[in-house]
Parts: structure tokens; C-alpha cells; sequence
């Protein structure tokens, strides 16, 4: 594997591992509790920490594959979330979320960042990076 794909690799690990982190914060020191939106963006975003900490001791770069696929998926998920919480349309239709409404918003910086706001720029990092990745492997053969 090229230092370019090494680094590449790296930097989704990197994120992944900001954005586990970061849920766990917000759920266990700051007592978030989590609504149904945002357990789908946990089950997403941990397996990419985990697989991208196996692939990076391995120097295996084709796990790109599959950190798009999560990355993608998650992504669409936590635009959804986003779309529900700011805007008036769709959270008027949101689906009711269980104990813990997907419309609530538990921080608010700048008016815009929220906690689906930041798993979707993860999400997106992980997309685009594991997008370079699999197109510098692809040139590489």
C-alpha cells in the first residue's frame, strides 16, 4: 500500500474515531440520550472504526469498498435527521422516534451545527476520502 492510501486510511480512522468519541459524549458524559435516528448513525459510523483499525494494521486498502457503502447510507440517514430538525416541512411529517423525539435538538452552535449535523460531515469525510481511494486503486492496477 502507497503513503497516499496509508494516510487515506488513516484520515477515515481518524474521523471515525472523532465521531465515535463524540457520540459517546454526548450520550454518556453529557446524558444525551440518543433518539432511533441517531442509534442507525451509531450502527453505521462504529463498524467503520473498527474495520478501518483491522484494515489499517493489515495495510489493506480495499476496505474502501465498504466504508463508502456505511459512509453513503449514513450519510443519507443523517441528512434525513438534519432535513427533520431544520426544516419545517419535513418536521411536521417526521415519524415519531420512540422515547426520544428525532426532532429535538440537544445543541444548537451558530444555528445550524447539531449532532446529525456533525455525524453528516463525518460521514461525508469518510465518503469522499474512501471515493479516492478506491479510484487511486483502481489506477494503481
Amino acid at each position: 500500500m502507497n503513503k497516499k492510501l496509508e494516510n487515506s486510511l488513516l484520515f477515515i480512522w481518524l474521523t471515525s474515531f472523532v465521531a465515535t468519541l463524540g457520540s459517546l459524549y454526548f450520550s454518556e458524559v453529557r446524558g444525551y440520550e440518543p433518539c432511533e435516528l441517531c442509534w442507525y448513525q451509531r450502527i453505521l459510523m462504529y463498524p467503520i472504526f473498527l474495520m478501518t483499525t483491522v484494515a489499517y494494521i493489515q495495510k489493506n486498502a480495499r476496505i474502501a469498498v465498504t466504508t463508502a457503502v456505511f459512509s453513503c447510507i449514513g450519510g443519507l440517514i443523517s441528512l434525513y435527521h438534519y432535513g427533520i430538525q431544520k426544516l419545517d416541512f419535513l418536521s411536521e411529517s417526521a415519524p415519531a422516534c420512540g422515547r426520544v423525539p428525532c426532532t429535538g435538538q440537544y445543541i444548537n452552535y451558530f444555528g445550524f451545527i447539531t449532532i446529525p449535523f456533525l455525524a453528516l460531515v463525518a460521514f461525508i469525510l469518510i465518503a469522499i476520502t474512501s471515493f479516492y481511494m478506491i479510484k487511486t486503486l483502481k489506477e494503481g492496477k
